[in-house]
């Protein structure tokens, strides 16, 4: 019952990611909305969403992991509900803001709760593994489902659905989870500045790649919101190594189980954005393929990511859960690899390096949260699974603003017209290929940190063995 709550949690989440896109052009004709009030309507809702995960998963640390879950659940229902009388763009902007918040409240505590759940780690890793192969369902069917339900209802349904997933999840979650016991909770004050500090940075950080894809690299707002994001990420480690009780302890992110999987979370994140961008314009823009046809070109990806699930256990009980994460870690920069230096030969190498990268993700992602969460206090787990979830959001972001980047810096003139020249269709070429090449030296780098801190955790436990 408590994974059947938790689940639905994570299905929302992923639906939003992937059900109101189609949408967009509806929406903007019935509301005649504009096309920046058209990227708010997305880009508000990963903002916040983003923004305020951290801060929320400290609260829910220091007030309950299960209350500040159930306040999100009520919160995301009225706000899909708001969806109704929804008249203007604006107001669907707001809308989309209040869906951020709760979904800031909601999501971190789904992977905590279920770490909690169990005492031994295969059932972590199958209980994670499960909330996470409920949410790819979601994410795979989600433009399906959308355009089935464009067809016979109003664009308001797609968000009038999570109300009843939401109330599937309180039932499941006040029915299946124990309410939170005292003891097990986080008792220092918050550090309001810190939280202040953490959701401007990641605000900016978000703000940034969209900034970048549609200015390029020479335009002077792009720079100046990436620069105000180191400036703002510099005052927060600043912030956090002087208070007294900081929003985040950066000593036991520093901890080898920690810092590893978070190194290897964010290759995977950065590379699966990354090259889904760059195929989805490759396959459209260059090839000619109908949009239909990207969608199934893409394939690859959905399968391995829903195929492998029931093999994570397995690939954890058989090598050990260091050596599973840095194994799907390594598969997501052989994909890169892959794509950066034979797209030109044809769909097959796509398919493979999609392949690659969406089995790394696979492994990687639910390894590397499990290998997280092992190493933080029992009174840390919802702030670190928040630092889980922001980290793979931010990752998206700067996974895409490095590919976009390259290719306006690479391609003269407009990318999205038809009719290139010779020189166009070389450049574009260049520009996917480089942009795969400097995704792997990346997610490379990554991966080379993180197999490092773990190796400093098999050497800790080898010289406790003794």
């Amino acid at each position: 019952m408590a994974l059947a709550g938790l689940s639905a949690v994570f299905l929302v989440e992923m639906l939003d990611n992937s059900i109101l896109n189609l949408a967009l052009p509806t929406i903007g004709r019935e509301l005649q909305a504009s096309t920046i009030a058209l990227q708010w309507v997305t880009s508000s809702y990963a903002v916040v969403f983003g923004g305020l995960m951290l801060t929320f998963g400290a609260l829910a640390d220091r007030f309950g992991r299960r209350r500040m879950m159930l306040i999100g659940l009520v919160l995301l229902g009225a706000a899909s509900m708001a969806t109704a009388v929804v008249t203007t763009a604006e107001q669907l902007i707001v809308v989309r803001m209040l869906m951020g918040v709760a979904a800031a409240m909601t999501t971190p505590g789904s992977m905590a709760l279920a770490f909690r759940l169990f005492e031994e780690e295969s059932l972590r890793v199958r209980a994670i593994t499960l909330i996470s192969t409920v949410g790819l369902v979601g994410l795979a069917l989600g433009p399906v489902l959308g355009g089935l339900v464009l067809t016979v209802a109003p664009w308001q349904m797609l968000l009038l659905v999570n109300a009843p997933i939401a109330l599937l999840a309180i039932i499941g979650i006040r029915g299946g989870i124990a309410a939170d016991d005292p003891a097990e909770l986080h008792h220092d004050p918050l550090d309001m500045l810190g939280a202040l500090l953490a959701t401007t940075t990641i605000a900016l950080a978000l703000l940034a790649p969209t900034v970048f894809v549609e200015g390029g690299s020479g335009a002077w707002k792009s720079w100046a919101i990436a620069a105000s994001a180191v400036i703002m990420a510099g005052l927060f480690v600043i912030r956090e190594r002087s208070a007294e009780h900081p929003l985040l302890d950066l000593g036991v992110i520093a901890r080898p189980s920690v810092a590893s999987g978070l190194a290897f979370k964010t290759a995977a994140g950065l590379a699966t954005a990354g090259l889904s961008y760059l195929v989805t314009l490759q396959l459209q823009l260059a090839w000619g393929w109908s949009p239909t046809q990207a969608a199934l070109g893409m394939l690859p990806q959905v399968v391995v990511l829903l195929a492998l699930g029931p093999f994570v256990n397995r690939l954890v009980q058989r090598v050990g859960i260091s050596r599973a994460a840095w194994m799907g870690a390594v598969a997501v920069v052989a994909g890169l690899a892959v794509y950066g230096l034979l797209n030109g030969f044809g769909y097959v190498w796509i398919a493979i390096a999609l392949a690659l990268v969406a089995g790394g993700l696979r492994v990687a992602g639910v390894v590397s949260a499990v290998s997280v969460l092992n190493g933080l206090p029992d009174d840390r787990t919802s702030i670190g699974a928040a630092l889980i979830d922001t980290t793979t959001e931010v990752a998206n972001g700067v996974g895409i603003a490095l590919a976009g980047t390259v290719l306006a810096a690479l391609f003269s003139g407009s990318i999205a017209t038809s009719g290139w020249s010779a020189q166009q269709a070389e450049q574009f070429e260049s520009g996917v290929s480089v942009g795969g090449l400097l995704l792997t030296v990346v997610a490379g780098a990554l991966v080379g940190f993180g197999f490092v801190r773990s190796r400093a955790l098999s050497s800790a436990a080898a010289r406790a063995s003794l």
